[in-house]
């Protein structure tokens, strides 16, 4: 079964195709770059729920393949379950400019410089949504609960990984392997349950 994962982002790609290929292996997963291009819209949702449809059904309605889109970013506490749907673009620095990850990461330090640790309480959030040609859609959310540190360790995953430490672990998740992360991740989680959905 052919399924469209509207997304650019090659490293999400990876990671996903990484987990759909233990939970969905009769799955094979596309990029955008696999198909025609089409003019992606922006996201305009205000929740991971709306942005993660918003993609899927512009996806469908573009290529006709079964797509899936998610939504994803870190909800720290201390600022209010931001930067949430816009943690990507956190620094306002457009898609693709220079250490777009970095700015993000840094200004998110800077915003908790005076917050104390025990209040550095965050969550990872991935919200996929599966869109059917025949209009069929579902929604699948995954959490991954932690805190913050101060100061970034790691060399894996991406985004904010270097600062995010789940519950339960020592190590960042940039510094778990990449099993170890998806045995745990919002990304692994909503995938594995939309895995079990097809």
């Amino acid at each position: 079964m052919n399924l469209l994962l509207a997304t650019r982002n090659k490293k999400k790609l990876v990671e996903l195709r990484r987990i759909l290929e233990v939970s969905a292996p009769e799955v094979t997963l596309l990029g955008l770059d696999d198909v025609d291009t089409y003019p992606e819209s922006p996201e305009t949702g205000l929740t991971f729920e709306e942005n993660a449809l918003l993609k899927a059904r512009e996806a469908v309605q573009f290529t006709g393949l079964p797509s899936i889109a998610d939504d994803s970013g870190i909800a720290v506490n201390a600022l209010n379950g931001m930067p949430g749907v816009f943690s990507a673009r956190w620094s306002g620095l457009p898609s693709g400019a220079p250490d777009r990850d970095g700015a993000n990461l840094r200004l998110v330090l800077a915003q908790v410089a005076d917050v104390p640790d025990e209040h550095l309480g965050a969550a990872f959030v991935c919200v996929a949504a599966l869109v059917h040609p025949d209009g069929r859609e579902q929604v699948f959310r995954g959490e991954m609960p932690g805190r913050l540190i101060r100061t970034p360790r790691g060399d894996g995953g991406f985004g904010y990984d270097p600062i995010f430490v789940a519950d339960g672990y020592t190590q960042t998740t940039a510094e778990l392997t990449a099993e170890e992360k998806d045995a745990i991740s919002h990304r692994g989680k909503a995938f594995r349950a939309l895995a079990a959905a097809l």
